[in-house]
């Protein structure tokens, strides 16, 4: 993924967060990922199984290889993990907006927008939203509300069609 990164970036300059679990990244090694995921052109991580009072020693590789940490918030979430979140994060605060798995069907109600309102009270971070955001008009409804809108799913699908090829999305 690294070397796929460092050819991406022969090309283009969009920002590129890379999402993973923990374990690959503990078993290259968290002071060496951080610096090759960073001289690859990589902008970003994120690690959904690792909170960030447990990533002290990978927050302190990646803001030296200047890479930004990005963790997770959930409704769910209390005023202490929003806070200790809006510490640890750099560059976004990732809002997971309902439980359950990737990929399952979002709803809209007053919460999304109260909850966003509510991290923004205690970070001076954007917010962007993901996890269910899988059509257009869905992703249109979240940017109402939230700084930026993932669509990793959405993604996944369509690169993974039967039909599509790699290189049209390169």
């Amino acid at each position: 993924v690294i070397e796929f990164v460092a050819g991406l970036r022969t090309f283009t300059q969009i920002p590129i967060v890379l999402m993973t679990y923990y374990n690959p990244v503990f078993r290259y090694g968290e002071e060496d990922f951080s610096k090759d995921a960073a001289s690859a052109g990589v902008d970003g991580l994120i690690i959904p199984d690792l909170p960030p009072d447990e990533a002290g020693s990978l927050i302190k590789y990646t803001r030296q290889s200047g890479l930004d940490t990005i963790f997770l918030l959930a409704p769910t979430s209390t005023e202490d993990r929003i806070r200790l979140v809006a510490r640890s994060s750099r560059g976004f605060i990732y809002y997971v907006p309902m439980t359950g798995i990737t990929g399952a069907k979002l709803s809209f109600d007053r919460s999304l927008e109260e909850q966003i309102s509510r991290i923004r009270g205690a970070a001076e971070k954007p917010v962007a939203v993901g996890f269910g955001v899988s059509t257009p008009e869905e992703a249109s409804a979240v940017a109402g509300y939230a700084d930026g809108v993932i669509v990793g799913s959405a993604i996944v699908r369509r690169v993974t069609a039967p039909d599509a090829e790699l290189r049209d999305y390169l």
